[in-house]
């Protein structure tokens, strides 16, 4: 048995910066509305034609995750990408990234768990290398959600929230069980799901052929819905169950955690979790000021940045924690 280390790590964000001000133009909002509903002060958003993609982003960050890694490209054995917003409906943008890196034929995966996919992510590839079956696996979180927002009033209470980007690991073997990822930790409770939702397209309402017939310009099963207040309520709940779940499996304390990474789904969330074990800003990191909510990428965003700015050091215990859409929820403990 083995545990697997986290070698490398990168991201990418679109050079575009959107602030409140800028949506203030388009939308009945302001900068005051959104700082005081979510902490979010600006976020990036791709500019159509500029060759931005939920892959080519992700390929951007992974090129930097595996530089930094030392591991060779062709080393490389399994590819894991984690999104909600896949540049097609079918194939997933694993397998693109392993024709855009020129990786071997190597098996991709794509994973669907929206805010807790790199968590997801993670432990997946967590698990193939305690086994043995790989020894190297890039991990990928990329979100475009610009392009499927609805930017008017009407979409003002989801709109505000999110911001693209891309964030990457590379997972290696390690051999010392006392470093590496400690334990991970995946749950979902499904009877919420239609709380955070996009319903189209599926194949679970309507017929593709249709959708197209219609072509309503109202219809909204497009757009993302979000019951705000009811996903805040378990998302508190939910951050904080997980996270002793896994210092508990892991035997360690709160007083144990040297740097908690929460998604970066809401500053407000993550204020009143920091609050509640009594953590000082120095032991949780957070950059949804300048993001927004990235879903699958913010994690490994705000993981890199945390680690580009030496926040994170060998030896540290650092908690990974997610809850999104689904609902979905997962922890990783990790001694760097």
């Amino acid at each position: 048995m083995y545990h697997s280390k986290i070698a490398g790590l990168g991201y990418y964000v679109p050079e575009n910066i959107v602030t409140n001000d800028d949506l203030s133009k388009i939308i009945d909002t302001n900068d005051e509305w959104i700082q005081e509903r979510t902490g979010i002060q600006e976020r990036r958003h791709i500019v159509k034609g500029d060759g931005n993609t939920t892959t080519s982003m992700g390929v951007k960050a992974a090129k930097i995750a595996i530089e930094r890694s030392g591991v060779a490209k062709e080393d490389i054995d399994f590819v894991v990408f984690a999104t909600l917003s896949p540049d097609y409906y079918f194939p997933g943008p694993g397998v693109l990234v392993q024709r855009d890196l020129g990786l071997r034929t190597v098996g991709a995966l794509d994973v669907r768990n929206q805010c807790s996919g790199f968590v997801y992510a993670l432990s997946i590839a967590d698990q193939y290398i305690k086994t043995g079956m790989y020894k190297n696996i890039l991990i990928i979180g990329s979100e475009v959600h610009s392009a499927g927002l609805d930017m008017t009033t009407r979409g003002r209470g989801v709109s505000v929230i999110f911001g693209d980007g891309a964030g990457a690991a590379v997972l290696s073997r390690e051999e010392d069980l006392t470093k590496g990822i400690l334990s991970t930790h995946l749950h979902s409770e499904g009877q919420h799901a239609e709380e955070l939702i996009v319903k189209a397209p599926g194949m679970g309402g309507r017929w593709v052929t249709d959708i197209l017939a219609d072509n309503d310009p109202n219809d909204e099963s497009y757009l993302p819905h979000m019951n705000g207040q009811f996903v805040f309520k378990n998302a508190v709940v939910r951050f904080s169950e997980v996270i002793m779940e896994g210092l508990k499996a892991s035997n360690l304390e709160v007083s144990d955690i040297d740097m908690l990474i929460p998604h970066q789904a809401n500053l407000r969330i993550s204020q009143f979790i920091q609050q509640k074990f009594k953590l000082t800003d120095d032991q949780v990191y957070n950059n949804i000021q300048k993001y927004g909510n990235t879903t699958a990428a913010s994690i490994p965003i705000a993981l890199t940045e945390a680690w580009e700015q030496g926040k994170i050091k060998s030896g540290d215990t650092v908690v990974l924690a997610a809850f999104g859409s689904g609902f979905t929820w997962g922890s990783a403990v990790i001694k760097w």
